[in-house]
């Protein structure tokens, strides 16, 4: 979750990620940002992310894509 949290951070570093919970809903997170992430993560921890999955509730906070992260590693 610390690598997760550093990729965040290097979007937007003024962002709370332990606990914001609406980087979506929010207008935190652009759908820029968003493909931008699903690169990064992909590349980071070796998973592929399908379309299905690239959902608001799957990025709406740190804990949702790490729970995202660890179901699509496990795949």
């Amino acid at each position: 979750m610390e690598k997760l949290i550093e990729i965040l951070e290097d979007i937007h570093p003024d962002v709370d990620y332990e606990t914001c919970n609406d980087l979506i809903d929010g207008h935190i997170l652009d759908s820029l940002s968003i493909i931008s992430l699903v690169a990064e993560l992909e590349d980071e921890f070796d998973i592929t992310i399908p379309a299905v999955d690239i959902i608001p509730a799957n990025f709406n906070s740190a804990a949702a894509m790490w729970k995202m992260i660890e179901r699509l590693s496990e795949e």
